[in-house]
């Protein structure tokens, strides 16, 4: 199976007339999504921004679409220039399952969940921390401390979205969290200062929640310095869902 870069790649390199190798801002696992994913090449030829995005866009699968094109300075990088990144983590609270056109695209928990109790758990998230017990046992990172900048939930009918901002996050992190909200939200036993507890275990191996599935994760924006003035991705009617 082609991953996302690989397809991207095969076709800049057709409008390019060379190879061209893409650097993105957040690497995601299989079966996650991007709506607010930015990656950077180098390109020998000289084309105008909207050569580019129609040209790749009439190539590109209907699953995959560029959204801007701008030119940046030689020391721009997609990853190491970003200051900060958000996810989305979308799920579908009700007893009955979601409609088959969004089973790929959210996680399914029969349970009710108190968001309320949620969010008053994420607030002991915030902060430049060791989330050692939110990393998976092949995260590369060297340091396992990250500064997550908010933890939004909120219900909207049968819908909970949460969003989280950090300087940048750890394998699984994000998957773990969420994971860790969903058995506060629906367990009466764990209070929301659980969460603060759970954090001074340093052992990524020693596991109190379940990772929950990449499908209901999304890397929703991507935040660079403003001198660099890129576009803002404009999700329009549909902000509070993607």
């Amino acid at each position: 199976m082609r991953t996302v870069q690989e397809e991207l790649e095969t076709v800049l390199s057709k409008i390019s007339d060379h190879k061209i190798t893409t650097f993105c801002a957040g690497r995601t696992d299989k079966g996650v999504h991007s709506i607010g994913q930015v990656i950077h090449f180098e390109c020998k030829k000289l084309r105008p921004d909207s050569a580019w995005i129609k040209g790749a866009n009439q190539l590109l699968p209907e699953d995959i679409a560029i959204s801007w094109v701008k030119h940046v300075p030689k020391y721009f990088h997609a990853r190491f220039s970003a200051i900060s990144r958000c996810y989305r983590y979308l799920i579908y609270n009700k007893i009955s399952k979601p409609s088959i056109f969004l089973n790929n695209n959210v996680l399914h928990v029969k349970e009710p969940l108190n968001v309320d109790k949620m969010q008053q758990a994420g607030l002991f998230l915030i902060g430049e921390k060791d989330f050692s017990i939110f990393r998976s046992s092949q995260c590369q990172s060297s340091t396992p401390w990250r500064n997550i900048m908010y933890v939004l939930i909120k219900k909207i009918n049968n819908y909970i979205i949460i969003d989280i901002k950090a300087n940048s996050f750890l394998h699984h992190m994000v998957r773990k969290i969420v994971g860790s909200l969903i058995e506060i939200g629906k367990n009466y036993k764990k209070n929301e200062t659980w969460i603060s507890e759970i954090l001074k275990i340093k052992n990524c191996n020693i596991s109190h929640f379940s990772t929950v599935k990449a499908k209901g994760l999304y890397l929703f924006s991507v935040d660079y310095p403003d001198f660099f003035h890129l576009p803002k991705i404009n999700t329009g009617l549909f902000s509070d869902f993607f």
